[in-house]
C-alpha cells in the first residue's frame, strides 16, 4: 500500500525534479496529482514512464491526500498549504514561509530527522534554504566529532537558484554578448549575470548582510545547532545548475584534516572527491543530476588553533530543493504515517 502525493507547482523546474525523483526512488506511490496555477492548466509533465496532466491548484481538494510537496512561492503557499494541512494532507513545503516558525520543523534527514516528529503542530514541515542544505549535511559529522564553534562560508550560486527566468537570463545576455544587436539588459537580477559575478541574492538587510546570507544563519542554528556562529556571503554566477561553497570551520577540539575526510567518507549523503592534483575535485558541473553532496579540498586552516578548510558542491535543484523534499517524505513515511 502506497501514498496519495500531490506535487504544487509541478510546471516549475522544482516541482518537476520532485516528480523525476519521487519515480528515481520509486517512493510507493497509489495515486498522484500534478498541481498549478490556472495559467499552467493542462500542461502535461512527466512521472516515470507516466504522463500527468495539472489540476488548478485553486479547487483541488486535499482531502484523503497523504501529503504534499509545495514548490510554489511564498504567497501562494501562504494560501493554499493552511488549507492542505487542515484537510489532513501533510504539506512538506520549498518556500521560506515556515522555515523560522517554531512550530514548525526545518528538516535535513541527514542531519536532524529526529525533528520531524515536530510536524503534527501544524502538519507541516519545511524544506530550508538550497545554500544551506548541502552546506549542513557536510557540517554535521565533523560538529558530531569536534563540536564546531564558527563558520564562514561564501557561495557561488547558480541561476537556477533563482528559477526558469533567472537560467532565461542567462542564456539570453550570453547570446546577446556574441550579437551586440540584441542587448539584454538585467531584469531578473540586479547586475548583468554573463560572464559577471553578483554578490547579492534577495534584499539588503539593515546590517548590511542580504536575505540570502541571513537565511544561512538562522537556518543553520535552528537545523544543527543554536550556538554555532555562522557568517556568510553569497553570490550568484554564471552556472546554469549547481551550487558551490567554500567553508571555513572553526572546531571547539582539533581535528585533524585526514581523520576529517574519513569522517566525511562514511557520513550519509556525502561523496568525497579529493585528490590533491589537477582537476581533483568536483565543480558544479560535475553534480548535475547527482543526489550526494560532494566535499573536496579537505585542509587545515593554519591560521586559527582548531580550522578545516572545504570546498562543497551540490545539484541545487536537487540536494537543494527537490531531493531534500522527496527524503522528508521518505523520512515521513518510515517514521510516522507508515503506509507503504
Amino acid at each position: 500500500m502506497g501514498y496519495n502525493v500531490v506535487v504544487v507547482g509541478a510546471t516549475g523546474n522544482v516541482g518537476r525534479e520532485m516528480l523525476n525523483i519521487l519515480a528515481e526512488r520509486t517512493f510507493p506511490v497509489d495515486k498522484i496529482a500534478a498541481l498549478a496555477s490556472r495559467r499552467s492548466l493542462g500542461t502535461e509533465v512527466s512521472f516515470g514512464d507516466r504522463t500527468l496532466t495539472t489540476q488548478d491548484l485553486d479547487t483541488f481538494d486535499f482531502t484523503g491526500w497523504d501529503m504534499a510537496l509545495f514548490a510554489v512561492g511564498s504567497e501562494a503557499t501562504k494560501q493554499y498549504a493552511p488549507r492542505a494541512a487542515a484537510a489532513g494532507c501533510v504539506v512538506i513545503d520549498n518556500s521560506s514561509l515556515y522555515r523560522y516558525d517554531p512550530k514548525v520543523p526545518l528538516i535535513v534527514p541527514e542531519v536532524n530527522a529526529d525533528a520531524i516528529t515536530g510536524y503534527s503542530a501544524k502538519n507541516i514541515i519545511a524544506n530550508p534554504n538550497c545554500s544551506t542544505a548541502q552546506m549542513v549535511v557536510a557540517l554535521k559529522p565533523l560538529h558530531d566529532r569536534a563540536r564546531i564553534k564558527r563558520v564562514v562560508v561564501s557561495t557561488y550560486q547558480s541561476v537556477s537558484g533563482a528559477g526558469k527566468e533567472g537560467m532565461d537570463e542567462l542564456w539570453d545576455q550570453t547570446k546577446s554578448i556574441y550579437n551586440p544587436v540584441d542587448e539584454v539588459p538585467p531584469a531578473k537580477f540586479q547586475k548583468q549575470i554573463a560572464f559577471n559575478v553578483i554578490p547579492q541574492i534577495d534584499v539588503f538587510l539593515e546590517d548590511g548582510s542580504t536575505k540570502e546570507e541571513w537565511k544561512m544563519v538562522a537556518e543553520t542554528k535552528k537545523i544543527m545547532d543554536p550556538s554555532i556562529k555562522v557568517t556568510a556571503t553569497c553570490v550568484r554566477v554564471p552556472v546554469f545548475v549547481g551550487h558551490a561553497e567554500a567553508i571555513n570551520i572553526e572546531f571547539e577540539d582539533h581535528l585533524d584534516e585526514e581523520e576529517a575526510r574519513e569522517i566525511l567518507r562514511e557520513a550519509p549523503g556525502i561523496m568525497v572527491v579529493d585528490k590533491r592534483e589537477s582537476g581533483g575535485y568536483i565543480t558544479p558541473i560535475d553534480c548535475v543530476g547527482d543526489y550526494a553532496t560532494f566535499v573536496s579540498r579537505i585542509r587545515q586552516d593554519s591560521t586559527i588553533d582548531n580550522g578545516i578548510n572545504l570546498w562543497c558542491v551540490s545539484d541545487n535543484l536537487r540536494k537543494g530543493a527537490a531531493l531534500n523534499a522527496v527524503q522528508i517524505a521518505e523520512t515521513l513515511g518510515n517514521r510516522i504515517l507508515k503506509k507503504g
